[in-house]
């Protein structure tokens, strides 16, 4: 079985990325495949691209917790959510999870472009989970 998350460096894309540890540890263990990406928007790009020391250590903690990895990162590609969900249905994953951030009440209704795109195009379960708040 196989879960795909879409990680970004930010608190949202670390719930994720621990989420999908834990979920890919129950049951005996699950291939757990990290997905970076973004549009090829420059402005984008600097928000959501791992560099490489944050991959490195991504790479060290699922050595560490995760049997059966891999992290891909997808520059200029298609748009994040469709790189999450075609991964998803190439690898005939059983789950993908994505990180939300908290939205003002108009943005609750209409999600993310990506967390909206996964959600509405995904042929198999989806998780979303939010960021422990800032103390």
């Amino acid at each position: 079985m196989t879960i795909v998350v879409g990680y970004v460096p930010t608190p949202q894309g670390e719930a994720a990325l621990d989420r999908a540890i834990l979920e890919a540890g129950r049951d005996g263990g699950h291939k757990l495949i990290v997905v970076n990406a973004s549009k090829s928007d420059p402005i984008e790009d600097d928000r959501a691209i791992a560099d490489s020391r944050t991959l490195k250590r991504i790479e060290d903690r699922l050595e560490s917790s995760v049997a059966d990895f891999e992290v891909r990162q997808a520059l200029r590609g298609q748009d994040p959510a469709g790189e999450i969900v075609d991964t998803a249905e190439r690898s005939d994953a059983t789950l993908i999870v994505i990180g939300l951030r908290k939205r003002s009440s108009v943005g609750k209704m209409l999600f993310g472009s990506t967390a909206r795109g996964v959600l509405m195009d995904a042929q198999c379960p989806v998780l979303t989970v939010k960021a422990p708040k800032s103390r």
